[in-house]
């Protein structure tokens, strides 16, 4: 196959929005900061230095010191986190949730497009520092979001209770579903790596938070990946103002209500509560909400003044969980960040925040589109190959792409277009006989046309239908080899957990990746494993 790439805009994958993103349409340009290019980083690390809190490296540095106590990690790891206390040092940050044993593949493009951003960011900016972030979800409380994943076509989920923060949840219980799940791994060599990683992460960390740091850390330590959970007191206490004017002006909603008001046009990814909080404690996260001249947690009977409620955020500010809102707020306020990475969906409702983030006077981050991958094997291209597909056909809708076949491979055109223009020619003549006798006479023109037309169209209809079935071997080949590489007519990034790819690649899988993958580079790679 000549390919190993296909643009975004041209996978079909991608909404208009992030289409017109990408060509950096004119109406979309107020809503973002600096376009991610090589060069505009320059501007962005000049913005963020005079803007950025210097003040809020020390307890970031300290936090997550604490945070990587209980687990080994790689000098360059240790190094990355000692970086950051210095004022030349910046970071290229990634968010995901907390999803079982990793959930879908693309987590690992989102790090790796992240870690392979700083080193190009190091390389064309010697001068400074740039540190790859992983921010874990911890706050989020949606665990029907995160509790499965899918290998091989199978779905394991995890059946339990959740309903505070997923990252404070206890992973006592996992021990017979890791039992399961083991098993369809088999036992080679890879798989006995896996499993152990696996075991290691969950059956011997207490809490989900805890679990999937000592998994990404075994994943991704050696490149230097830090890995943040910001679900702490002492990283909020830098949050206490914004989170006051949340609760007082609400300035969130109403900038971003404008934002959507010129976004008419497009699909809205999310839209802001009038308060973008939410109350937290063990097991709750509830939004708070302000009625009747009082601070409530929505489905509870808690309740507070403004007096209490400031109170409140001023000594316990880890009580306080940013919503999709004001979560980037809270991110961009404790690091020294100069990109966000993320998927379509992500960088829809980014792109939703620019004037929010004017009007607290703090810098908008570049944001970035992750890297998305198809993995293929070396069979299944020679199956692609045999069967004369491009990748642009394969990434073709499954109804398109069969008629395309069809079209491509039928020994004879099925394509009714010369009668239809002969036909055309027939009645233009009828029409102007018509106009030298009576009028009744052009009615009945008009209503053979509209009948031999439609015919025609429903004979082309048929041909393609008997042909789909004369085909039907070679059309059913094509579609299985589809299957294959877009699971469920999905995104295979959506879908499979790296596991699956793992067993057959083991540990050259994450360096091979590596070594593909261009962050800056708006295309859908297509890598042979």
């Amino acid at each position: 196959m000549p390919t190993d790439c296909i643009s975004y805009q041209n996978s079909g994958y991608f909404s208009t929005l992030i289409h017109d993103y990408l060509d950096q349409k004119s109406d979309l340009k107020p809503l973002y900061n600096n376009f991610p290019t090589l060069e505009n980083f320059e501007k962005q690390i000049i913005e963020k230095k005079q803007n950025f809190n210097n003040a809020n490296r020390i307890p970031l540095v300290s936090v997550l010191k604490e945070q990587y106590t209980a687990i080994e990690i790689s000098d360059l790891t240790k190094q990355n986190i000692e970086l950051l206390a210095h004022e030349n040092t910046f970071t290229v940050t990634t968010g995901h949730q907390l999803n079982l044993f990793s959930g879908p593949l693309y987590f690992l493009y989102k790090i790796i497009s992240t870690i392979n951003l700083t080193k190009e960011l190091k390389s064309k900016y010697p001068a400074y520092n740039f540190v790859p972030i992983y921010w874990m979800a911890t706050e989020d409380h949606d665990f029907e979001e995160i509790n499965y994943f899918n290998f091989k076509g199978k779905k394991f989920r995890w059946n339990t209770e959740s309903n505070g923060p997923v990252g404070r949840l206890s992973t006592e219980g996992l021990a017979e579903f890791f039992e399961i799940y083991a098993l369809e791994l088999g036992s080679s060599t890879n798989a006995n790596t896996l499993k152990k990683l696996f075991e290691e992460a969950y059956l011997k960390h207490d809490n989900l938070a805890d679990a999937t740091r000592f998994l990404a850390n075994g994943l991704f330590a050696a490149q230097g990946l830090v890995i943040i959970d910001a679900d702490n007191a002492d990283l909020k206490r830098a949050f206490i103002s914004y989170a006051k004017e949340e609760l007082l002006e609400q300035t969130s909603f109403k900038t971003v209500q404008e934002t959507i008001a010129k976004l008419k046009d497009y699909t809205v990814q999310v839209n802001p509560r009038e308060i973008n909080l939410f109350y937290i404690e063990d097991n709750l996260r509830e939004r708070i909400v302000f009625e009747n001249d009082k601070f409530i947690v929505n489905n509870t009977k808690t309740s507070f003044t403004q007096d209490e409620i400031l109170t409140l955020l001023e000594n316990n500010p880890e009580k306080f969980s940013p919503n999709v809102i004001m979560r980037p707020l809270y991110q961009e306020i404790i690091l020294p960040n100069l990109c966000y990475i993320g998927g379509g969906g992500e960088i829809a409702y980014w792109l939703e925040l620019k004037a929010f983030f004017d009007a607290v006077n703090i810098t908008f981050p570049i944001i970035l589109v992750r890297n998305s991958v198809l993995l293929s094997t070396e069979k299944q291209i020679k199956k692609a190959d045999q069967l004369g597909l491009s990748w642009k056909d394969l990434f073709t809708k499954p109804a398109d792409l069969v008629n395309a076949i069809t079209h491509k491979i039928s020994e004879f055109p099925i394509d009714l277009t010369p009668q239809k223009e002969i036909l055309e020619k027939q009645f233009q003549y009828l029409f102007e006989l018509a106009q030298k006798t009576d009028k009744s006479f052009t009615g009945a023109v008009k209503a053979q046309e509209v009948k031999q037309t439609k015919g025609l169209g429903n004979l082309e209809k048929r041909l393609l239908k008997a042909q789909k079935r004369k085909l039907s071997d070679q059309l059913e080949r094509v579609i299985d080899l589809q299957c294959e590489l877009f699971p469920n007519n999905s995104l295979q990034e959506r879908q499979a957990n790296f596991s699956e790819f793992y067993l057959e690649k083991g540990e050259q899988l994450i360096p091979l990746l590596t070594q593909k993958l261009r962050p800056l580079e708006t295309n859908f790679s297509i890598i042979t494993i």
